[in-house]
This record gives structure tokens, C-alpha cells and sequence, in this order.
């Protein structure tokens, strides 16, 4: 019995994976499955366990991978977002580096008690962080070419999987996931192992349509071969995913930096600062835009209240905390947060300075998240367990509990 951020976890007695399908709103499953595309998730719901949770605020990929895999929410592991503002060095950065994480991962316990451990993400942002602490397998769709014994525990990938590198901005990202997890199922049998996809697809296609049946279809495929080989599996989200437009399929944005500077015109530009904790290297399909902001406002007496007041009254808003406000209701880390945390309505995004967002790439209409009317996603077993507790809350980070602790 392993003992990992205040919650107990058994050994794996069979091959445990556990994934996360980045950006998977509960719909996309029901709707590939009525479609007769996922004949081996249809039986999974019928005879396994099924429940739909909630994913950690902001539904963001960086905090809820974390999540999910140290089993605590944001206040436990620190990570708040993909990108903060750091004030002690007064600078905007990516929240990839381990050195942000502030708690242990449930994979990294299990390899020290002697479980072969992997983990596969398809975006290399996320491998650092997934991997820290952890003896084994860790790698990345993105450069899998460049996997070393040294750095990640394995070394042609490629070879292995039999598959090109994929294009980031592909399904063949996420494809790349499942074939690499089936390819180490078969040829090292994990004891313990994570999967982690983009949300590339859900970013441009919506539930039910061809483009998000096939990905679905696709990885149904996969995970019947895992399941086929004995394995455990929880399937889960890290966020879901909604349209973020207005009635002429334009994105529907506040562009609060704007509306801030115009305030606060007397105290000069730039007195107060947002972030945008979506914010990655990878913003072809959301323009950095999401449902979720956090504000750092200048000093004075009445500033937060007043600024507050106004953010409230607009349209498209649905709330605005204060930073303990904000901590307390979403269970984030309040020093890594800014004096306000501004979350917008279902079909509206948030931005900085519209200067700032080039929406250029945008193929389809705006397809994001981060809100909380992202936050239910699925989560199911490929085991029947009985006697569950179907008015709990139960969240994405409970995947490793149920897995390991039920599903045996």
C-alpha cells in the first residue's frame, strides 16, 4: 500500500493504464458510440463503470494532468495553468518545468516500490512534469525521434512503434499515443502506465461530427487491444470543449487587458496585468483564448471592489473572485493566482489586448475552454465496481484510486 499526497493506492495486481483524452467533453463519447464507432467502449459502459466527474478549474491541460496523476487538485500540486506570472522574477512563463510542481506523483511511487512505470504524452510541454521523480519510460509523440536511454528511459521509438513522426498539429499525434502504448503492452508490459493526447481534434471538430467519430473510432481500436492484453484501464479528461462564438461563427472574446488599461487610463498603461493561463507553445487552434483569466491588479484601496464591480456587469461574464475567493472555490494555489480570477460564460473567451491575438490561423469556428462550463468529463473503467457512491462528486483525479484501489 502506497501512501501519496494523503490518499492510500494498492499495487497494481494487473497492467494498469490509465489516459487522459485531452479536451474530451462527455458528448464526443455518446455520440461516436450511438454512431456504432466505438463497438468496444459501447460494452465497457454496459458492463464496466461509468460515472461522469468533474475536472479541476481552470479546465486547463496542464493542472489537470497533474491532477490526475498525484490524485490531489492544484492546491496540493501547485500547478495553476499552462502559464503564470512569476512574481518573484516579475516575468510571464510556461508552467512545464518540474520545478513548479510542489507535490509527488503516483507514478513516481510506484516505480520506487518496484512497478515498471511508463508514461506517453503526445505534447513534449507535459513530459517534464508527468515524468519528474519517476524511474522508467517517458516520452513524447512530439519527439519521439529524439528519445534517449538517458532522458527517457527508451530509445527507438519510431522503430518500435512503426509509425512516422507525427505533424503536432495532427490527430496523428494523439494516434501516436495509443500505438506506442499498445507497442510497450505487448513487448514490455508495463506494470503501471499513463496516456496523455492532444485536443487538436476537439478543437476543430465538435461531437457527432466525421472528423471527431473517426478520432474516436480510432482510438477505440486501441484501447480494445490494451484491454484485450489484460489491462486495467481508466479513461478520463483532462477539460472538455465548447464554441466560443457568436451568431456569425466569430469568436465570441472579452479583451479584458483592453477594458483594464481604459479604466485605470490615470495610473497608466499596463497598471494592471492579465494572464491567460491557456497559453502554450501550440495556439494554431485556439489563439491563446480560453474561459479562464487571472488579473494583478496595482495597489489601492478600492481597487479590487471597483474593478470587480465592473468586470461583473458585463456581458459574457459568469464570475469574478478574488484571489482567496478564488482559491478557496477552485482549490488553487493562492500565491500563484492574481488578485482577481475572471471566468467567462460557456460561449465566451477571454483575451489580453486584441493586438495580441492573431486569430489568423483559425481554420473553423472557435472551439476552446477553461471555464467551468468545461469541467464535466468522463471517466470510466473497463471493470465492473460495485457499490460506488453515484451521488459523490467524483473527479478526474480519482482515476488512479478507482484503478488501482477498486478495479483490481
Amino acid at each position: 500500500m502506497l501512501k501519496v499526497n494523503a490518499r492510500s493506492y494498492k499495487l497494481p495486481a494487473a497492467p494498469t493504464v490509465v489516459v487522459c483524452v485531452d479536451g474530451c467533453e462527455p458528448d464526443y463519447l455518446a455520440q461516436a458510440v450511438f454512431d456504432g464507432r466505438m463497438p468496444w467502449l459501447k460494452r465497457v459502459l454496459a458492463d464496466g463503470t461509468a460515472l461522469v466527474a468533474d475536472c479541476v478549474v481552470p479546465s486547463f491541460t496542464n493542472p489537470n494532468n497533474l491532477s490526475i496523476v498525484t490524485g490531489a487538485p492544484p492546491s496540493v500540486h501547485g500547478i495553476c495553468g499552462n502559464y503564470l506570472f512569476d512574481v518573484a522574477s516579475g516575468t510571464e512563463v510556461m508552467m512545464n518545468d518540474p520545478k513548479w510542481l510542489r507535490a509527488p506523483t503516483i507514478l513516481a511511487a510506484l516505480a520506487d516500490a518496484g512497478k515498471s512505470c511508463a508514461v506517453i504524452t503526445a505534447k513534449d510541454k507535459l513530459r517534464r512534469l508527468l515524468g519528474h521523480g519517476m524511474q522508467g519510460i517517458c516520452f513524447s509523440s512530439e519527439k519521439a525521434d529524439q528519445a534517449t536511454l538517458a532522458d527517457n528511459g527508451i530509445t527507438g521509438v519510431l522503430e518500435l512503434v512503426g509509425q512516422p513522426l507525427p505533424d503536432v498539429y495532427s490527430a496523428a499525434l494523439s494516434e501516436f499515443v495509443f500505438a506506442a502504448g499498445v507497442k510497450l503492452m505487448q513487448t514490455r508490459r508495463p506494470d503501471a502506465m499513463y496516456l496523455s493526447t492532444t485536443d487538436y481534434i476537439q478543437h476543430k471538430h465538435a461531437p457527432g461530427t466525421e472528423g471527431a467519430n473517426a478520432f474516436y473510432a480510432m482510438m477505440d481500436g486501441y484501447l480494445g487491444q490494451l484491454d484485450a492484453m489484460g489491462c486495467v484501464i481508466a479513461l478520463t479528461a483532462d477539460h472538455g470543449m465548447n464554441a466560443k462564438v457568436k451568431l456569425d461563427a466569430s469568436p465570441d472574446v472579452i479583451y479584458l487587458q483592453d477594458l483594464l488599461d481604459g479604466w485605470l487610463a490615470e495610473s497608466g498603461p499596463g497598471a494592471a496585468r492579465v494572464i491567460l493561463p491557456i497559453t502554450d507553445p501550440y495556439v494554431v487552434h485556439h489563439g491563446a483564448l480560453g474561459s479562464f483569466a487571472t488579473v494583478y491588479l496595482p495597489p489601492g484601496a478600492d481597487v479590487v471592489a471597483r474593478l470587480s464591480a465592473r468586470l461583473s456587469a458585463l456581458r459574457g461574464i459568469e464570475a469574478v473572485l478574488t484571489r482567496a475567493e478564488a482559491a478557496e472555490r477552485f482549490e488553487l494555489p493562492a500565491d500563484r493566482i492574481g488578485d482577481l480570477v475572471v471566468v467567462s460564460e460557456r460561449s465566451v473567451v477571454l483575451g489580453t489586448s486584441a493586438a495580441k491575438h492573431d486569430l489568423s490561423a483559425l481554420e473553423v469556428p472557435l472551439r476552446s475552454h477553461g471555464g467551468t462550463s468545461e469541467q464535466r468529463v468522463p471517466l470510466v473503467l473497463n471493470r465492473r465496481i460495485d457499490g460506488l457512491d453515484a451521488q459523490r462528486r467524483w473527479r478526474n483525479f480519482d482515476a488512479f484510486d478507482l484503478a488501482l484501489n477498486h478495479a483490481q
